[in-house]
């Protein structure tokens, strides 16, 4: 775990030296279109050991005087209240959400373009709430024919007719809460009419994964399809690059797809100036430097293998949710076998299953469901829990890690048996709770009571930061308290996809 594969300096170093070479080739005015995620990219920091999940942000600060930022969100997300998954919000909060941690780090963005926009009741809302905290806001509408009827998209009543962000940075970051937001429509959109206006704008993308420049079926290339699963998407050699040089890069299937179409509308767009760079592959487009930012191979590798197992666990337990569909699951299955890949690779999860099964020898003949936890720590030790009348096994597995991690010998108790009793009464008694246990969060508040008068307590507290990145299974789905903890505290959960209750309606 604590293995580094990956180097951000000598990234940042690659990446920035190769956007700033892009805009020169285009007059000093590059669209870059974002993709993946721009700030809290866990997916590239599993994969990537070392890889700080807001490089792209320090990559942004370091650029601030030459961007301007422009998000997209496609109106009917905000209409059927599409969830990232991720961070389980909204596409509108995420959106809200993406400013403020842009602002976070002193980037304030130029506006907010709702895409496909017709009218769309709660795009409206969306609008105006916007633009009552001073956020520009533009609109961009569906056009007819929109990619394939080239004639009908490049012209003033296709892209003509979207609303104009004037931009005045020579790089022009397009990015979004998540993917089909419109982020390539408003890139062409934009240059279509900066070109009206006589200026000689660029196009490039800017997307992680896969990394173009490692081998076809190389972990990290694979993890990428296992993350993806769900919309079906699959890497593939650019035929147009393996053409066009006779090198072999690595591309995804929608942009392969979207290429000959892409560049025709370029083209078409270009039409008055020939001495622009053509691209001849959708990996010529392409500014990823992220390759170059290895360092260890076989760390990386190791890493992408257990993130395969990690994508299979949840895609496991959206199926059993009912969110997600079984094909799904049962491609990331295949991905798995494809690299010899098992389920017992990730350590915790036997020891989480032993765990249940000890709850349950131990209450044999009790009425309830035995629930098993395991965590590993970054010095490799995996320390187990389990459910019981006070509390979850989420609350168990944690408070018995911090106290490892802070040499506390397991007889002495975290939390007094009378405070949770009065924790207990509270939720049963008088606020008509379903369960008198303890979830993680109730936990970790009772902790943070309690240290204020035990000294002991504040020291195993302290150490709670140190279960960042840390691997977890359960055997059974998290309760939304147990979930809620287990975000904050930021470690990697898998889990079995049992129901913790019987009960259909879990709080």
């Amino acid at each position: 775990m604590n293995n580094i594969g990956f180097d951000n300096e000598k990234y940042l170093k690659e990446q920035t030296s190769a956007i700033l070479d892009r805009v020169k080739k285009f007059d000093n005015k590059l669209y870059l279109e974002f993709g993946g995620k721009l700030c809290y990219d866990y997916h590239a920091a599993r994969v990537l050991p070392g890889y700080d999940p807001n490089v792209k942000l320090r990559l942004l600060h370091s650029l601030k005087d030459k961007i301007d930022i422009v998000l997209c969100v496609y109106a009917s997300d905000i209409e059927n209240g599409r969830v990232r998954g991720d961070f389980g919000i909204t596409y509108d909060a995420a959106t809200f959400k993406l400013i403020d941690d842009l602002r976070g780090w002193g980037l304030d963005i130029l506006a907010v373009v709702i895409t496909r926009y017709s009218g769309q009741p709660s795009a409206k809302i969306f609008k105006n709430k916007l633009e009552h905290r001073n956020v520009k806001v533009y609109l961009s509408y569906p056009i007819e024919g929109y990619p394939t009827s080239i004639d009908l998209v490049v012209n003033d009543d296709g892209f003509g007719k979207n609303e104009f962000v004037e931009t005045k940075k020579p790089i022009v970051v397009v990015t979004a809460p998540g993917p089909n937001s419109g982020k390539l429509s408003t890139c062409l959109s934009q240059l279509y009419q900066e070109h009206k206006r006589g200026i000689i704008a660029g196009y490039a993308k800017f997307e992680t994964f896969p990394i173009w420049n490692l081998p076809l079926k190389h972990p990290v290339n694979v993890a990428y399809e296992a993350a993806t699963a769900d919309i079906q998407d699959f890497n593939l050699v650019d035929p147009f690059h393996l053409n066009a040089y006779h090198k072999t890069t690595i591309n995804y299937n929608r942009d392969v797809e979207s290429f000959p179409i892409l560049k025709l509308m370029l083209n078409k767009i270009y039409e008055k100036n020939k001495k622009l760079p053509s691209y001849n592959s959708p990996t010529d487009m392409g500014v990823n430097r992220a390759g170059f930012g290895i360092i260890d191979d076989q760390v990386v590798r190791t890493a992408a293998k257990q993130e395969l197992i990690r994508r299979y666990f949840r895609y496991n337990t959206e199926y059993i949710l009912g969110i997600e569909k079984k094909s799904t699951v049962e491609r990331v299955a295949a991905l798995m076998e494809e690299l010899a890949v098992k389920i017992s690779d990730r350590s915790v999860v036997d020891v989480a299953r032993k765990a249940a099964t000890e709850a349950e020898t131990k209450g044999k003949g009790n009425e309830g469901i035995f629930c098993g936890a395991a965590i590993e720590l970054s010095n490799k030790k995996i320390i187990a829990g389990k459910n019981s009348k006070l509390m979850h096994a989420a609350s168990s597995v944690i408070l018995n890690s911090i106290k490892v991690l802070a040499n506390i010998p397991d007889e002495i108790l975290l939390l007094s048996p009378h405070v949770i009793s009065q924790i207990s009464k509270l939720k049963e008694g008088i606020l008509s709770g379903e369960s008198e246990s303890l979830d993680l969060e109730e936990t970790l508040i009772a902790l943070s009571i309690s240290a204020a008068t035990n000294h002991t307590v504040e020291l195993a507290m302290s150490k709670l930061k140190d279960l960042r990145g840390c691997e977890v299974h359960m055997t059974h789905i998290p309760t939304p308290g147990d979930e809620v903890g287990f975000q904050r505290l930021g470690v990697n959960l898998t889990t079995d996809g049992q129901f913790s209750s019987r009960n259909l309606f879990v709080t």
